[in-house]
């Protein structure tokens, strides 16, 4: 399976470079596309009174011509419906020549109760709302409960954000081709998707290679080469020594939720950093996490100096004031030294972030320092409009393009949490996570995600692969435990993904 997810621009030059490299001519592709989703009409819905095939002006119109030609020749009682002319000498022209079904205007559509839609609109291009035939046409449907394939992307969804302008087809599949595009993953359109199927017409993998592609599906396909594996002789501080910073006594909770996800995920020793007032507390319900003293930033001088911790959490009920921006701008300061353990990565949530809100740049500008520590960020919306207020009020980006935005000017690993949580990296590359579920959504699931990360980071996996690996993980935990999930379930509830990884 693909990874990479190609924007429209991408595919166009995906189409473009394998015409030029053969063997298919743009024809050639356009019956491939054709006859591909024509098979999963067949194959789907076999038993349907008659397919309407919606067809575009453009290519992916000339895709639906192909279809119901297709149809046609295999018996299928089919009507086309065209919302405008191909342009003279296009392919999509010569593929509406081919097609022996008649063409009925879009404005006249109409459909029966046991009737099958092919939506061959318009795709993944479509960057305004639906005029106003193919609004009603996608009423109607959407009235009649009629099932539909997409072809591409559902029309009204944008292959680039996942935004859907006005109105938008809901398939129940849609056929892509070579590769997925954002808006398959993004919300809303992944909701208006359906089942994705990813046909291949004839586009060799190594014109995918060729785009040097930032943009993938979160899979492990994508990080399990750098997932940490324990050699036979390893010892504890050989796989990386967690910190998890406390707030004071009536707000441990949520840095132990993340130091047993660190040790979970496989860190070899993680020590609770407390205040005072709170060690009692947090001594209580520790046994093989450690716990230590850090009232000031002397103290956590001091820890930093013996350069045994080589990750940090910082944000878990730890409070949003000074004390927060001091203890995390002292992370960053201490980069670990050349052959000896040091602090590599500092995971910054919750109130960790909120701390910075009123001076970003001081954070910004400690994580760009030579030497410093990698930060990752872990918001949800509301900390990220707090961090990155004009970013996250530009409607012209997509959440993609905000993650990664934001990760530019952090200079770290954003991990822009939600149902399609989007990781990006300084360097452009970025993931999109698809296996999110709603029992994740819970008081302390993200104090378990940041240690996961944490956790991961401590044994050496690169930044944004230990982000990657733990968004997907988090998620794996709550799909196989189910409803009912709360926050002290997810660090045992990664035992069958982590058996998983390791078995694989």
């Amino acid at each position: 399976m693909n990874l990479e997810l190609l924007t429209p621009k991408e595919m166009a030059e995906a189409d473009r470079l394998a015409i030029a490299n053969g063997p298919f001519d743009g024809i050639g592709l356009m019956r491939n596309a054709g006859a591909a989703v024509a098979a999963v009409v067949l194959e789907r819905f076999p038993s349907r009174k008659r397919v309407h095939v919606l067809a575009g002006p453009g290519n992916n119109g000339g895709d639906g011509y192909v279809v119901a030609r297709n149809l046609h020749e295999s018996g299928v009682a089919v009507s086309l419906w065209s919302a405008g002319t191909p342009r003279d000498g296009s392919d999509a022209a010569i593929a509406a020549a081919e097609c022996p079904v008649p063409r009925r205007s879009l404005a006249d559509f109409d459909a029966g109760a046991d009737d099958l839609i092919v939506d061959a609109l318009y795709g993944a291009g479509l960057s305004k709302p639906l005029a106003d035939d193919a609004a009603r046409a996608a009423s109607l449907v959407a009235a009649g409960r009629l099932p539909v394939i997409a072809v591409d992307l559902p029309s009204g969804v944008s292959g680039e954000s996942g935004k859907v302008q006005g109105n938008a087809f809901q398939a129940a599949v849609t056929v892509t081709f070579a590769c997925r595009k954002p808006g398959h993953l993004l919300l809303p359109g992944r909701e208006l998707c359906g089942e994705v199927v990813v046909a291949d017409i004839g586009i060799a993998a190594s014109v995918i290679d060729s785009l040097a592609v930032g943009t993938f599906e979160n899979q492990p396909a994508l990080w399990r080469q750098a997932f940490p594996s324990p050699d036979v002789d390893t010892h504890k501080y050989r796989r990386g020594h967690v910190g998890v910073f406390s707030g004071g006594p009536t707000s441990t909770g949520a840095a132990r939720l993340s130091a047993l996800a660190a040790a979970r995920s496989g860190a070899g020793a993680v020590t609770v950093l407390a205040p005072g007032s709170a060690l009692a507390v947090n001594a209580m319900h520790l046994t093989s996490i450690m716990l230590r003293k850090v009232d000031d930033v002397a103290e956590l001088a001091a820890l930093l100096g013996e350069g045994r911790s080589s990750a940090f959490v910082l944000g878990p009920g730890f409070g949003p004031g000074e004390k927060a921006r001091d203890f995390a701008l002292a992370v960053l300061a201490a980069g670990g030294r050349v052959g000896e353990p040091g602090a590599e990565g500092l995971v910054l949530d919750a109130d960790g972030i909120t701390a910075f809100r009123e001076a970003p740049q001081w954070l910004f500008e400690a994580a760009a320092r030579a030497g410093a520590p990698t930060l990752v960020l872990t918001p949800h919306e509301g900390e990220f409009s707090r961090l990155f207020p004009d970013i996250a009020g530009n409607d012209d980006l997509s959440k993609l393009g905000k993650a990664r935005a934001a990760a530019r000017r952090a200079n770290g690993v954003v991990i822009y949490k939600g149902a399609d949580t989007v990781i990006a990296a300084p360097d452009d590359r970025a993931a999109i996570n698809a296996n999110g579920v709603p029992w994740l959504a819970t008081a302390g699931s993200g104090d378990v995600l940041a240690g996961i990360v944490a956790g991961l980071i401590a044994q050496r996996m690169p930044a944004f692969e230990a982000a990657c690996s733990g968004v997907w993980l988090h998620a794996e935990a709550g799909r196989s435990f189910g409803p009912g999930l709360i926050a002290e379930d997810l660090p045992t509830a990664l035992l069958p993904a982590l058996a998983e990884l390791y078995g694989s």
